[in-house]
């Protein structure tokens, strides 16, 4: 059996149907995967660009989004890359209101058992309880002479 690639767009035009044709064409390539015809293949990096497209562009609630998001993590036929990671992010980004990098970063981190972030801006790492915050000048203090 042949893997296929999956691009960001290939799933926008079937989830938001804004060009027909197009998204009865991913229907039929969908169709081919569940069947065991071919594999289909995509990374967390697609599923990133989806949501941030989704919100952006198209203007959808984080609810539109997750249920899109979580029917492509279980559409039989489809690997993704960190689908497990994906799936537990997209519950922070629902549940939290973290955005979805953010949301993803935190579970990576929680898979690596880092539990400190350095970043500039805390507001969505602070909202998981088991990240511990600091900045740059906290994590590397200038030193005195």
């Amino acid at each position: 059996m042949t893997d296929f690639f999956v691009d960001t767009n290939v799933f926008l035009r079937f989830l938001t149907e804004d060009i027909p044709e197009q998204a009865q064409a991913v229907e039929r390539l969908l169709r081919r995967a569940i069947s065991g015809q071919i594999g289909l293949r995509t990374s967390a990096l697609v599923l990133a660009e989806i949501v941030w497209t989704l919100e952006s562009y198209y203007r959808l609630s984080r609810d539109e989004v997750s249920e899109k998001v979580l029917a492509i993590l279980n559409t039989h036929g489809l690997r993704v890359e960190s689908a497990d990671l994906i799936a537990e992010a997209i519950m922070l980004y629902r549940g939290k209101g973290i955005d979805f990098v953010d949301a993803f970063n935190a579970v990576w981190m929680r898979e690596h058992e880092i539990g400190t972030a350095i970043t500039f801006d805390a507001r969505h790492f602070n909202r998981v309880e088991s990240i511990q915050v600091k900045t740059p000048q906290e994590a590397a203090p200038a030193t005195t002479q």
